[in-house]
């Protein structure tokens, strides 16, 4: 297999031009080049072109995730796992963080409102009904924010500050909308913060924390005028680092809200993160373009292996 790097993305633009470029100009030596992978009507035991692919977009096209699974098990190493990013979800990853000793909001996975047509009540015999919901709130406490246990980008996101809010927030997650489909959905703890970090995490040991302002617009939301320094940046990097190592990420992002001298892992499921550079300001996505193509050069040359390979089941039946 070639020494070539693709790179699936969706609607960036700032990320894949520089990407492709800096693994060029340092792969070049090396025999390794990157592209913008091409990919369509895959065969079972199509020889992978790619022995390394970046995936930025497959958890809104589902072809590429089928693809990538395929090509995993042909030789090629996919950032992120393919198989471990369709099965994360949030409630895991807040067991998972406890486990782990770093701090989480008090969080409850709540049943769905609703569900697809085909869905009666001799299928929900072992849910209970009706929701404690009074129960529900006193562990949380309110205000408290309820969120899709799965997907990102603060969408359909509640803060909720009564019983009614809640109750009202959690219909909207029944798919009432046309084009909408019924949520898993899970209450946290709403965290009144003091000071908020967002961590890019390249390859589980390159950890970047910088502040951030979930309240600004968009393209405002990293402060980099006031770095994260000292006892609570070696807080942050410890944390982030012990849950994209558990999780085996190579590319992610990990938010922590911090009150009181604790800080809260808030989002921690973010495989396919924001490196447009308009938004997370040219100093850290220099950083980016240097760990991410450090990373994939040597994936392609064999001197390093993804955490994940070895650890599927399947892995010890083939040969690649």
């Amino acid at each position: 297999m070639s020494k070539i790097v693709g790179l699936l993305v969706g609607r960036e633009n700032t990320f894949p031009g520089p990407f492709i470029e800096t693994v060029n100009r340092k792969g070049a030596a090396q025999g390794v080049s990157a592209e913008l992978a091409v990919l369509g009507g895959t065969r079972e035991l199509e020889l992978p072109r790619y022995r390394v692919i970046v995936d930025r977009i497959s958890h809104e096209v589902p072809y590429y995730r089928a693809h990538l699974k395929s090509a995993a098990l042909m030789g090629t190493v996919v950032v992120n796992d393919p198989f471990w990013w369709e099965a994360d979800e949030k409630f895991f990853e807040c067991t998972l963080a406890r486990m782990l000793g770093v701090a989480v909001p008090k969080t409850v996975v709540l049943p769905n409102k609703s569900y697809i047509s085909d869905i009666n009540d001799q299928s929900l015999r072992n849910l209970k009904y009706p929701l404690d919901w009074d129960d529900i709130l006193s562990y949380v406490g309110l205000p408290a924010i309820l969120k899709p246990n799965t997907g990102g980008g603060w969408k359909d996101v509640y803060r909720v500050d009564s019983k009614q809010d809640l109750l009202w927030a959690y219909d909207q997650s029944g798919g009432l909308s046309p084009g909408h489909r019924p949520k898993t959905m899970i209450l946290q703890e709403f965290i009144k913060w003091e000071d908020y970090i967002r961590c890019i995490c390249i390859g589980r040991t390159n950890i970047l924390p910088i502040r951030y302002d979930p309240t600004a617009p968009f393209a405002d939301r990293y402060v980099v005028s006031r770095p994260v320094d000292g006892e609570l940046r070696d807080r942050a990097v410890h944390d982030a680092r012990a849950l994209v190592d558990a999780l085996g990420y190579d590319m992610d992002t990990v938010e922590f809200a911090v009150r009181d001298g604790t800080l809260y892992a808030i989002d921690f499921l973010n495989p396919a993160p924001d490196f447009d550079s308009f938004s997370i300001k040219e100093d850290n996505f220099n950083w980016v373009l240097e760990k991410m193509s450090d990373l994939v050069i040597a994936y392609a040359n064999g001197t390093a292996l993804p955490p994940w390979r070895g650890e599927h089941r399947w892995w010890k039946h083939v040969r690649t």
